[in-house]
């Protein structure tokens, strides 16, 4: 999709596409509403605008939209529709040890547990070991801590899929 496609596409398309970006329908929405983009670069300041308004529950519905870090089942099944994108994303985790996975998978879960979403992080560049010891990092943070953390994650994960979706 063109930055003029994006601008002129109808609603629902549009918000199809953007969900593909940030699961958050009140993101998308506002998004949507910021239209016309007179560039990527204001495209993404209206974005960081409208993640900035987010609600703990939009970020909540936008991590649901994301599969678990090395869960490549998840990422096969469940999010068809970025899966090439988190693929992309998470290159490192197929070059992980067996014990890497094993314990991002432990990790994982412990993190969900304990907050109640699964682990965000912008997995772009960084190899399972260091996801895995960011995932160590932050299961010694306070929830309020946590989920402002996560939050920023997701934001850069955002700007790298609107990159993607104009390609």
């Amino acid at each position: 999709m063109t930055l003029s496609e994006l601008n002129i596409a109808p609603l629902k398309e549009v918000k199809e596409a953007l969900l593909k970006c940030c699961g958050s329908t009140y993101w998308a929405k506002n998004v949507f509403d910021a239209r016309p983009f007179e560039s990527r670069s204001d495209l993404i300041k209206k974005s960081d605008m409208s993640w900035s308004i987010c609600s703990n529950v939009d970020a909540l519905e936008a991590f649901s939209h994301h599969p678990k870090i090395g869960s490549v089942a998840n990422l096969e099944k469940k999010f068809a529709s970025t899966a090439h994108w988190a693929k992309n994303e998470q290159q490192s985790v197929k070059e992980a040890t067996f014990e890497t996975i094993k314990k991002l998978a432990k990790g994982n879960k412990e993190y969900e547990d304990k907050f109640g979403y699964i682990f965000i992080v912008f997995a772009s560049g960084k190899s399972a070991e260091e996801m895995l010891a960011l995932l160590e990092m932050r299961l010694k943070n306070d929830p309020e801590e946590e989920i402002l953390i996560a939050m920023q994650e997701q934001n850069k994960i955002t700007k790298l899929r609107l990159e993607k979706l104009l390609e």
